[in-house]
């Protein structure tokens, strides 16, 4: 396709980090709705590149974990048997880390809620830290094995619990909120500092996702059809939080307070991340001698 500019390029990635929908940036824009997928994956992907290159040891002393539920292709009640096993089909969910101190999300992943995901997700933190943390998560069973499995104890962990009324409903179908009963705090590995165990920034991370990525919107047909699609979004999503959007209690971006960045992202920058095309090399011209 002809190479958009840069300032068009810009808008596109604007509107789309501010909560539009493919085909409401496709309108606004004014451009095809392919030219608005084609930028979404090389921009998506430019930007996981970067992250994997640049989020490493990092010095954080406490970080927040939680998974937040959207779905694919349809929700899981509405895919076919054949399909229920498939990724991609039905539910899913992004698991995210914040570090509460410089509010940098430090890793992020796209899949099922299970035990696999769960190790694959704690992996990918613990290969991204430096030292010695104090984890919370939520009350999710495979955290604890993950944690043990990847970091052998040599953490400081706590589960925050949390009790509302009518337990049995499932958290995708409840569209306000139950009653709060109580929350507990657990230690599961280490000595971590009871006062500080909390999972309140990353679920406040969680509705930042809701409002800047439609997909994220619930009773929305803005959800994603394609898994991967989902995942560059989440990157792009992720890439200007860090790098490209000023926290207001913070008076700089997350990747400043973490040292890792020296001034405030453009979209002009984040675009490009990509790489320029070289151009096809045309093969040497050849007379048509036929008469």
């Amino acid at each position: 396709m002809n190479r958009l500019p840069i300032e068009m390029r810009a808008q596109i990635l604007r509107l789309l980090v501010e909560g539009n929908s493919m085909r409401a940036t496709s309108r606004i824009a004014d451009v095809s709705i392919n030219t608005v997928t084609k930028l979404l994956v090389d921009v998506g992907t430019a930007c996981r590149e970067f992250h994997d290159e640049t989020i490493i040891n990092i010095n954080s002393k406490r970080v927040q974990c939680d998974e937040i539920w959207s779905f694919c292709y349809a929700k899981d009640k509405n895919v076919a048997p054949e399909d229920k096993e498939l990724l991609g089909h039905g539910d899913a969910y992004t698991w995210t880390a914040i570090d509460p101190d410089t509010k940098l999300a430090i890793s992020w992943l796209v899949g099922r809620r299970d035990q696999d995901y769960a190790e694959a997700f704690i992996g990918d933190l613990a290969s991204r830290l430096a030292g010695r943390i104090q984890l919370t998560t939520d009350g999710w069973g495979p955290y604890i094995g993950a944690v043990e499995k990847v970091f052998s104890g040599a953490i400081d962990f706590a589960m925050l619990v949390k009790v509302y009324e009518g337990e049995n409903a499932k958290g995708q179908r409840r569209y306000s909120p139950a009653k709060f009963l109580k929350a507990e705090k657990r230690r599961i590995n280490g000595n971590p500092d009871v006062d500080e165990v909390s999972t309140s920034h990353v679920e406040r991370q969680n509705l930042n996702m809701r409002m800047s990525m439609r997909r994220f919107t619930r009773l929305t047909n803005g959800f994603s059809k394609k898994i991967e699609n989902l995942d560059h979004a989440v990157s792009l999503h992720f890439m200007y939080y860090n790098f490209g959007r000023v926290h207001k209690t913070l008076r700089v971006t997350p990747a400043m307070e973490a040292g890792i960045a020296d001034h405030i992202w453009t979209l002009e920058e984040i675009a490009g991340l990509v790489k320029e095309e070289e151009p096809k090399k045309r093969g040497p011209y050849k007379k048509n001698n036929s008469n």
